[in-house]
């Protein structure tokens, strides 16, 4: 009965389809979302899916007995359709699309979009209307293509934004001919702009005209008896055309193009593009193809293209294809908008441009086989991974899912807890989550602490928390006895049995704990047992059971972790792995995540509070002007720095608070 209700669900909604442009939905018996597509014809496109007579791949075939509903948008172009296609496949990630995998971080080089740009190196592309130049294979190429800009250009050298008003003296690299001061108020816009122009000309991969134009400027300075302007220019030239001859050239016709080539096989599918500007190679990149197995190459490619280019921050002037696309005009018509100029999708048949496809195809080869290699050996540790820990344990279930746990403070200021986790022995940053802990003692009690994370975290396990409802097959705490302890009342708290090990940094000892009815009477070489530690030993300042009734100062003369006297005793047996063995391993690699993630977070709230607390301590600075003065000066030494004109000419502020704040500042 249930089926059929289902069928008909789905038949009422294939007569209601509209016959215009947009995009389809697919949703599964859960609701979640199978696969996204667009069309032209709403109707025809999705009532072909169901029709007895379409020949689907296995892929798809198997993705129309899962439909059970159908949701659809209507745009008004076919154009539309494709932007609004890539927005909601990066949104949904559906596992039946051809779906862009990209498992490297590559380097860029961003001009950032300042009154006084600075040239850095990044490999994150943000929206933030900076212009971004690569990607590049090499980081270190980068790095010193970056130096070498900074030394034949006066770029501002130390990294920081300036607005051009006066911060502070200029620095050694003024007086070295290396910037232009513009955190002291002596850098000229427009000669800075000009600069900058003539960077952005070299990283575009045009570095001819500029080095002529610059040869041009030389002589006219050479002419004019300016010898110390002529030296700077010609070595600002030689440094240029060191670079420029370190750079492979493949086109002969000086033009920018991005080719793309596909190889397939029965490991996947694996994308190779070179970037060519001005003809030259510029770079190169790697991509890996989930969902495309049993879809045609045409497809794949086509798929790449799309999600490719939605959040590519360049579009070249020519793009190479291996084979013909489908949607090959609406995407041409697609990048021309997006480029503001003409762009030429195309597949060569012959001469230069088919040995660059060819090229690309030879790498993407190259590629594939690196990235199937590297998936086998990733399967292959996990795989030991798990079955160790499992069987050195003595677990009941293979531990796909670890969470690790760790707390950072520095004397009880600032204490933050972190959970980290891997499945399949593979970090899931997406399940990371950091605690603000609510418990301050007036001495640092880490057990204390590890006891608040531990009961919020199980605490929204059993109210299932949708940020929090994936149980762990085993939980790793960074410490010794003592945390492992905390953690195991936390969790008989909460009436679980989630099975917890503790990983001591120095010996790298696996604690894990058991209970015994026959009580060892400390240390025992012979089974290796140690002295038993019971919960009440593990913080004497505070309940923490309900960490939702935390209170800010907790009262350190009450009671021991609630219910703690009438816990269990647990005994804690030392197990000791080769150090290079692969559980050990995972759980290290854990642990040193769980440490790095606590700390940086911590850094983050000590730091915020320092800025914070010493600006709120002045009268007459609330969070509103607090939050102007340092976007203004970008942190409380550079309102420190700056004068009390500067400081008047923010708004909200008037002369006699810039006066106090100065006054203030210049005591503390």
């Amino acid at each position: 009965m249930k089926k059929r209700r289902i069928e008909e669900i789905v038949a009422e909604k294939l007569t209601k389809l509209p016959g215009k442009p947009g995009c389809y939905i697919y949703h599964d018996e859960n609701g979640d979302v199978l696969y996204v597509g667009k069309a032209k014809s709403l109707k025809n496109r999705v009532r072909s899916y169901f029709q007895a007579s379409t020949k689907h791949s296995l892929r798809i075939a198997r993705m129309v007995n899962k439909i059970r509903d159908i949701e659809w948008m209507v745009v008004d172009s076919e154009l539309e359709a494709l932007v609004l296609e890539c927005n909601l496949i990066k949104t949904h990630r559906p596992p039946y699309n051809v779906r862009m995998r990209d498992d490297k971080s590559y380097p860029f080089i961003v001009v950032t979009n300042e009154k006084f740009p600075r040239v850095l190196f990044t490999r994150k592309l943000r929206k933030d209307g900076g212009h971004y130049y690569g990607p590049y294979t090499n980081a270190m190429s980068v790095r010193e293509t970056i130096q070498t800009l900074h030394h034949a250009f006066p770029l501002i050298p130390c990294g920081k934004s300036w607005t051009g008003n006066r911060m502070q003296r200029p620095c050694l690299y003024y007086h070295l001919k290396q910037c232009l001061a513009p955190c002291a108020g002596l850098a000229d816009q427009t000669e800075y702009a000009m600069i900058v122009s003539r960077v952005e000309k070299f990283l575009s991969g045009k570095p001819e005209d500029l080095v002529n134009a610059m040869r041009e400027e030389m002589s006219r300075a050479a002419e004019e008896l300016d010898f110390e302007r002529a030296a700077a220019l010609r070595d600002q030239i030689n440094a240029l055309v060191d670079t420029q001859d370190k750079q492979k050239v493949l086109s002969a016709d000086g033009e920018d193009q991005d080719i793309i080539a596909v190889v397939k096989d029965d490991r996947g599918a694996a994308i190779q593009m070179l970037y060519v500007r001005n003809g030259k190679l510029i770079g190169q990149r790697q991509f890996l193809l989930d969902g495309a197995s049993d879809s045609a190459p045409s497809e794949a490619i086509q798929e790449f293209v799309k999600q490719y280019y939605a959040d590519s921050p360049e579009v070249p002037r020519e793009i190479l294809l291996p084979v013909e696309i489908e949607e090959r005009k609406i995407v041409q018509q697609w990048l021309r908008q997006k480029k503001g100029s003409s762009v030429t999708v195309g597949v060569p048949q012959a001469g230069e441009k088919m040995r660059l496809v060819d090229l690309a195809a030879a790498n993407a080869e190259q590629a594939l086989a690196t990235f199937a290699l590297e998936i086998e050996r990733k399967e292959e540790f996990a795989s030991l991974a798990m079955t160790e820990l499992q069987e050195a344990l003595d677990l009941v279930n293979m531990p796909y899912r670890i969470e690790g746990y760790d707390i950072s403070n520095i004397q009880g200021t600032a204490p933050v807890g972190s959970m980290v986790v891997v499945e399949n022995s593979e970090a899931a940053k997406s399940e990371y989550r950091r605690f603000k802990i609510r418990y301050h003692p007036e001495s640092p009690d880490d057990f204390a602490m590890m006891n608040e994370v531990l009961t919020r975290r199980l605490k929204a396990l059993v109210e299932d928390d949708e940020k929090f409802n994936k149980a762990p097959d085993l939980i790793m705490i960074d410490g010794g006895k003592g945390q492992l302890g905390a953690a195991l009342a936390a969790r008989d708290a909460m009436g679980l049995s989630i099975p917890m090990v503790g990983l001591a940094k120095k010996a790298e000892i696996i604690y894990v704990p058991e209970l015994r009815e026959t009580e060892p009477n400390g240390y025992e070489a012979d089974d290796g047992w140690v002295e038993e530690i019971e919960p009440d030993e593990v913080s004497d300042r505070t309940d923490m059971s309900d960490a939702s009734d935390v209170p800010d100062k907790a009262n350190t003369s009450s009671p021991s972790i609630r219910g703690a006297a009438k816990g269990p005793t647990y005994f804690f047996r030392p197990i000791e792995l080769p150090l290079n063995s692969p559980g050990l391993v995972l759980l290290r690699r854990l642990r040193d995540e769980a440490h790095r993630f606590a700390i940086t977070f911590h850094r983050k709230l000590r730091d915020k509070r320092m800025v914070g607390s010493t600006l709120e301590e002045i009268p007459g600075i609330g969070p509103r002007r607090k939050r102007l003065l340092l976007r203004t000066f970008g942190s409380t030494e550079g309102i420190r720095r700056a004068s009390v004109e500067e400081l008047s000419s923010v708004p909200t502020m008037t002369r006699r608070l810039a006066e106090q704040v100065k006054e203030y500042l210049s005591m503390s």
